[in-house]
């Protein structure tokens, strides 16, 4: 057989948390565990009615069936820019800083392709989620790792980040709220992080996905330290009370001079298996990322956007009820491990909780989530997945109902004791 050579890309691409959970899984079901799978922050929750029926209604038009370019998106990007005016009070040109995305993935892993040379650093949350990680390998750039530590309300220090490594830097991308720590950033933090790229012509990322999983009485969006803050929003906005929203990075940077942010359908409206998501932010970065796409494939179905728009457009009570009800297992699941003596904070935002593992775990989260699954079929995320900072911590998603969570958490005490 011939012995191919691959590239050395994909070495660091070898390990993946969520590969590794799975096989542990498969293991677990194979020996007759009943898994309570835990580890992957995919909703339960279903997509609302109205967004199902714009896509059936779709099928049915053959105008639909073939390829979709980028104008044909138009009417998506629109909708896309009015949500934003809407919710943020951020004025948003449809043809030129909107994105259609599969998902805010697609664009976390393919837009360093279009800024990182080979040997160029993109600066990392660390822990962070595994894709931006990715993006950065595939385009053989390095990665400085930005250490999120609990003293620091799990914010980056910039002023930490040597002056070598930034003089080889050409992006920076951040996460807030944040998966996996559940944190949330103010809007001081954003005006800091943008003046801070300016400064050092960096491109600024974020990566925005859970906007409208926030929990908690208006006003109340520190970073558990009590702090409050008060966000500038449209208040026309149609979509949500402005008051109960975390800050989008463009409102840091409302003349988009350095930033661009990726938001998915997937968390707000329970349509992560539709693969739909958009960049929206500074013109000549969404151009890039564009040119990107056109190298790698056509855009989705137009009976997804379609649904698409009626989710960004139509009622907002899905999203209501959604916030709801994960507020309500955050607060199941906290309660249940406060009860076997398990001091873990109550997160204010995401599917998530953060929860700092107990001696004789604190230093081996990945053998921790290995055995909790293999003896009680209780899979969570292992910390040290997310990055060398998250090591000594575990994530488990909120994604069943608080009778199952409690169930877990049951079982998890007889593991722990």
């Amino acid at each position: 057989m011939t012995n191919i050579q691959f590239a050395k890309r994909l070495q660091p691409l070898q390990s993946n948390v969520f590969a590794d959970m799975d096989t542990a899984k498969a293991v677990a079901l194979a020996a007759g565990r009943e898994v309570i799978d835990l580890s992957l922050g995919s909703s339960d929750l279903p997509t609302e009615a109205h967004v199902i029926e714009a896509i059936a209604q779709s099928l049915g038009d053959r105008s639909t069936h073939g390829y979709l370019l980028f104008n044909g998106t138009l009417g998506f990007r629109e909708a896309a820019a009015n949500w934003y005016e809407q919710k943020f009070g951020i004025k948003v040109d449809p043809q030129t800083e909107v994105l259609p995305l599969i998902g805010s993935q697609e664009g976390t892993a393919h837009l360093p392709l279009a800024i990182l040379n080979p040997g160029d650093f993109a600066l990392l949350l660390d822990p962070g989620y595994p894709s931006h990680a990715g993006g950065v390998y595939l385009a053989s750039g390095q990665i400085y790792p930005m250490p999120l530590l609990a003293e620091n309300g799990f914010l980056p220090v910039f002023t930490d980040i040597p002056a070598p490594v930034l003089a080889q830097s050409r992006m920076m991308v951040l996460s807030y709220p944040h998966n996996p720590t559940a944190a949330i950033a103010p809007l001081s933090f954003f005006h800091e992080a943008v003046a801070f790229c300016q400064q050092h012509n960096l491109a600024l990322v974020h990566d925005f996905p859970y906007v409208d999983l926030v929990f908690g009485e208006s006003g109340d969006w520190g970073l558990g330290t009590g702090k409050q803050e008060n966000f500038s929003l449209n208040p026309k906005s149609k979509i949500q009370n402005p008051k109960s929203l975390v800050p989008s990075i463009l409102q840091a940077d409302p003349e988009k001079s350095v930033s661009i942010e990726f938001f998915t359908l997937s968390k707000s409206y329970n349509m992560g298996g539709f693969r739909i998501g958009y960049a929206i932010g500074n013109a000549q970065l969404i151009n890039a990322l564009r040119q990107v796409k056109a190298a790698v494939d056509f855009n989705q179905y137009r009976g997804i956007l379609n649904g698409a728009i009626a989710a960004l457009t139509g009622p907002q009570a899905g999203v209501k009820s959604a916030v709801a009800t994960f507020q309500g297992r955050r607060d199941a699941f906290i309660s249940a491990l406060h009860r076997i003596g398990w001091n873990v904070p109550t997160p204010q935002a995401t599917m998530y909780i953060w929860a700092k593992l107990p001696s004789p775990w604190s230093e081996n989260s990945i053998e921790f989530c290995t055995q909790l699954v293999k003896q009680t079929g209780v899979a969570a995320s292992p910390g040290a997945g997310f990055g060398k900072s998250g090591e000594g911590y575990v994530r488990f998603a909120l994604v069943h109902e608080p009778p199952l969570l409690e169930t877990a958490v049951e079982r998890m005490a007889e593991f722990l004791h």
